[in-house]
């Protein structure tokens, strides 16, 4: 279950020339934001540089009309809304208003003070409009989806200069397995102050909602335990059943060697399951996640590098389906069936079509954005929830959140997750170090010279990268 943090409550800084004086700089192109969280910094940096907000926009554009959630997501949406219209009066009785919207932005409910809804009406803050980062900037709801705790947006954070008398609180709800955003509740102020309790409501309603997600993430890991002691006696092959996410809910001893993970232990909480350092088979396993959800159906099979193996290993997926709903995938190794998954470069099992390629990596140093290109970076350490970068100018903060994401964003740019705590790039390798029991540590090309641990399960895939 995502830990919620405790919000600041809003405060004057909603007319606050600094953060104002740093937004019209930031808008002309400037880097150098002083007096700006670095929070807000990275959501302008992703407005103006990603996805090309206009800064003077005044009205929310309309949302696609397609729905792209699971029907599970409907019960989760309608909890939210429930609890979202319990604080209505509440929200109502100060001048302020909350909205629900769905995993794309698009608002789909709102209550409150009658006054500032209309307000709210005005710049399309209504049912069917659009509210993500990449349609309207910097603020509660779309920011919120792009954030993993709580967020808060006061007066001139916000990147459309029209929302600047707005303050606004945000928290997503997520998908236990996937991690990605299912729904947000948000509450707005215009032209006041957001009550002191605003992180309170929102951290509460957030987990409340998010034990319905937690229930039934359990009861999939139990049916994929089902699918997988069902064909177990019917397979000659190494076998395990994996979540939408890559996730290992429980596999043979075979199969638990070649993914590296513990054999024929059952991990059928969200919490606990199994996570291979392969980012082959969790990019394939995810592929085949998205394609069983459009075709249940589907059957297909890749070829990958597992744990031990010198050669690639055919892998196949068989979709396990519970009410309708997926749950993940039996994957057989050493079994061709199936249409064959599309490939990335020189791996196997990626998403298609292919990714672009980041062309920068984003860090923070106090209230400064550092926009730091590949080659700069020589290597990433994670320190609990952080994740430091080491760099050509030297350790910054990165600002992705954890280094399961980071190394998603850097997986096909040269770069390699080598140990659970470290992703290098293997441009700045200079020497491999071998111990006496055959453990390997890379020393990078920064002036320490730092030594960097290969863990045991990475070593072939670190042998193959680097050709030794």
């Amino acid at each position: 279950m995502a830990q919620v943090r405790r919000l600041e409550p809003a405060s004057a800084s909603r007319g606050d020339g600094t953060v104002h004086g740093a937004w019209e700089q930031f808008v002309r192109g400037e880097d150098n934001i002083r007096g700006v969280r670095p929070e807000i910094a990275i959501s302008w940096q992703r407005c103006r540089d990603q996805y090309r907000v206009d800064p003077y926009l005044t009205e929310a554009p309309v949302a696609v009309a397609e729905v792209d959630h699971a029907l599970e997501h409907d019960v989760v949406i309608a909890e939210l809304g429930f609890r979202a219209a319990s604080l209505a009066h509440e929200i109502s009785n100060l001048g302020g208003i909350v909205t629900i919207t769905d995993a794309g932005g698009r608002v789909l409910a709102h209550w409150g003070d009658q006054a500032t809804r209309t307000v709210a009406t005005e710049a399309n803050m209504a049912p069917w409009f659009c509210w993500s980062e990449g349609a309207t900037g910097t603020n509660g709801m779309g920011t919120a989806l792009m954030s993993y705790t709580p967020v808060l947006i006061r007066g001139a954070e916000h990147w459309c200069q029209a929302f600047h008398e707005w303050s606004c609180a945000g928290v997503a709800v997520r998908d236990v397995v996937t991690r990605k955003p299912v729904a947000v509740l948000n509450i707005s102020c215009w032209r006041g102050e957001l009550p002191s309790a605003v992180g309170s409501w929102l951290g509460n309603a957030a987990t409340m909602t998010q034990r319905i997600l937690r229930r039934r993430a359990q009861d999939d890991g139990a049916e994929l335990m089902a699918a997988f002691n069902h064909a177990r006696p019917r397979s000659s092959a190494p076998l395990a059943a994996v979540d939408s996410a890559g996730r290992v809910v429980l596999a043979d001893d075979t199969a638990g060697v070649l993914l590296g993970i513990p054999g024929s232990t059952p991990a059928p909480d969200p919490a606990v399951r199994w996570k291979p350092e392969l980012p082959e088979f969790i990019r394939a396993a995810r592929y085949a996640a998205k394609q069983a959800t459009r075709n249940p159906d589907w059957v297909g099979s890749t070829q990958i590098f597992t744990r031990l193996a010198n050669e690639s290993t055919a892998i196949s997926f068989r979709p396990v389906f519970l009410s309708g709903h997926l749950v993940g995938n039996l994957v057989s190794f050493g079994v061709d069936e199936g249409d064959p998954l599309p490939t990335t470069g020189p791996r196997t099992g990626g998403e298609a079509p292919p990714r672009a390629q980041p062309q920068r990596v984003v860090a923070t140093r106090d209230n400064r954005m550092v926009l730091l290109q590949l080659p700069e970076v020589s290597f990433a350490q994670s320190d609990g929830n952080d994740v430091w970068l080491s760099t050509d100018d030297g350790r910054l903060r990165s600002a992705l959140p954890g280094l399961d994401k980071l190394e998603t964003e850097l997986n096909d740019s040269g770069f390699l997750r080598v140990h659970r705590q470290y992703v290098v790039n293997l441009s700045r390798v200079r020497e491999v170090e071998r111990r006496c029991k055959g453990e390997l540590f890379l020393v990078m090309d920064d002036p320490e010279k730092t030594m960097v641990p290969v863990s045991r399960r990475n070593t072939p895939l670190v042998r193959r990268a680097l050709e030794i």
